[in-house]
């Protein structure tokens, strides 16, 4: 079965980044008006030999022929244009000339661009911000230039034109820079203490002969000891939107990630690309074994210098046995810090329209864990079956029965609305709603998977009116689909 995107003639398809060495190489430009005159001076610009082929060039283009400053082949399109190029941009405001210059590059494998024509291109050209050898390419695939354009624009007024300057410098001292600093780990870390210091502030007011002092200072200081260390970081439910600004800095500063199995890709998108990745999700049934292996890890990478990121879903605090993993480190010597994450209960909730607490429902709320079948009995489930109370419930879907069986022998009235979030804040969220008496059958029948966080109280009630985000709340059996 084909894949939508592939099916769909409109959708753009995913596509590889890559700056291209043109210098000297030769690019045949096919047209001969106001957008081809764009194109080649763009590669004009890259060092490229540009070819132009067109019956006629307006006035700039046919100037630059004059002057020697590009070749111009005169007459229709031809497929021996293409000799010895490298690239093409198919330029013409005739879709069938466009095609053609696509087809015969598409014979002798050679990318091609037609303009404003994502499904004949095999090579898009992106809307660029320059800044000297710094460059940042935005495209869009093709599907929504304007887009890439605004984005463009947006990022000329925040990127300051200082930075070429700084790339042009810290290129000119590469080999210094790997000489003094040759283990990757005390590269990187130089990197940081640069960027955040005096010399980009330097260049930005012009004084280059100042920066450059500031440079040699900075290269030739007395090096900080190679001490690792340790962040315990929440991840949040999923939403990488959720995370914190200090989170995203010190996943990009990692080098090595120990993460929960749980952790959402897009979430996982944002750590730094070559920091070593080690999932240490535990497994049900090895809980205590797998936990003193992420013991280990930790204490093994931050004795060897490095700086570790142990990334949880959630908030490491909340459920997540931070607390021993810090004692640990303590014990060790290790320094650490601790970077919050938003819980499943307050996200979960947020995420369904659900306020844990609400003046006419509930004063307070509860957070509570009963992942396995015996960690239920040392719950107080006489204060937990109190009325005008949430209850928001870390859980195994499991051990639905037993709990709303407990708490309604306890007092809670079996007409308690519930909701179960199911991948809360994600793009596949999903909430079911009913009351106390019928909460395992509905999970059941709607094949409740983790992660999921069970809220019970009133309040839940609230996620038929309030909710916002993603699908409406389930209630009752799910519907049996006809047979085809």
């Amino acid at each position: 079965m084909s894949s939508p995107v592939a099916s769909d003639p409109q959708a753009s398809r995913p596509l590889f980044p890559v700056f291209a060495d043109l210098h000297g190489r030769t690019v045949l430009v096919v047209g001969g008006g106001t957008v081809a005159l764009r194109k080649a001076t763009a590669l004009r610009e890259a060092g490229a030999r540009v070819r132009v082929g067109a019956p006629a060039l307006n006035a700039e283009l046919a100037a630059l022929a004059e002057r020697g400053d590009i070749e111009h082949l005169p007459g229709e399109f031809a497929p021996h244009w293409l000799d010895d190029a490298w690239l093409a941009i198919a330029a013409t405001d005739d879709d069938v000339v466009n095609r053609a210059v696509a087809e015969a590059g598409e014979a002798r494998r050679l990318w091609v661009n037609v303009v404003d024509d994502a499904q004949a291109s095999t090579v898009q050209i992106p809307a660029r911000v320059d800044r000297g050898p710094l460059q940042v390419a935005i495209s869009s695939g093709g599907a929504a230039p304007m887009l890439a354009r605004h984005l463009r624009e947006t990022l000329e007024t925040q990127l300051d034109a200082s930075l070429g300057e700084l790339a042009n410098l810290l290129g000119r001292e590469r080999t210094r820079i790997r000489a003094r600093f040759p283990q990757l780990g005390a590269r990187r870390r130089f990197f940081d203490r640069l960027l955040r210091g005096k010399v980009p502030a330097l260049l930005r007011k012009r004084q280059h002969l100042a920066a450059e002092r500031e440079f040699a200072a900075q290269l030739h200081a007395e090096v900080p000891s190679s001490r690792g260390s340790v962040a315990l970081v929440g991840a949040g439910p999923g939403d990488p939107g959720l995370l914190t600004l200090r989170a995203l800095r010190v996943l990009n500063e990692a080098d090595v990630i120990l993460h929960d199995r749980l952790v959402s890709d897009e979430v996982m998108q944002l750590v730094r690309r070559d920091a070593q990745r080690i999932e240490v999700g535990k497994q049900a049934g090895n809980h205590h074994a797998t936990q003193a292996q992420i013991h280990a890890l930790m204490l093994d990478h931050a004795g060897a210098g490095k700086r570790v990121v142990r990334l949880k879903g959630g908030d490491p605090f909340v459920f997540g046995r931070g607390g021993e993993e810090l004692e640990v480190l303590r014990d060790a010597g290790i320094d650490f810090e601790v970077v919050p994450g938003i819980t499943a209960a307050l996200a979960c909730a947020a995420y369904a329209g659900v306020p844990l607490t609400h003046r006419d429902h509930a004063q307070s709320v509860r957070l509570v864990t009963a992942h396995c079948k015996d960690s239920d009995d040392t719950l107080d489930w006489q204060a937990l079956a109190q009325e005008r109370q949430t209850l928001a419930v870390y859980m195994g879907v499991a051990g639905l029965d037993r709990f709303s069986a407990r708490l309604i022998e306890h007092g809670r009235a079996a007409s308690t609305p519930f909701a179960i979030v199911e991948n809360g804040s994600r793009a596949n969220q999903r909430v079911i709603v009913g009351t106390l008496s019928d909460l395992a059958q509905r999970a059941r029948e709607h094949d409740v998977q983790s992660p999921a966080l069970l809220i019970v109280g009133e309040v839940a009630a609230l996620a038929d009116t309030l909710h916002w985000f993603g699908a409406p709340p389930l209630r009752g059996a799910p519907a049996i689909a006809a047979a085809a």
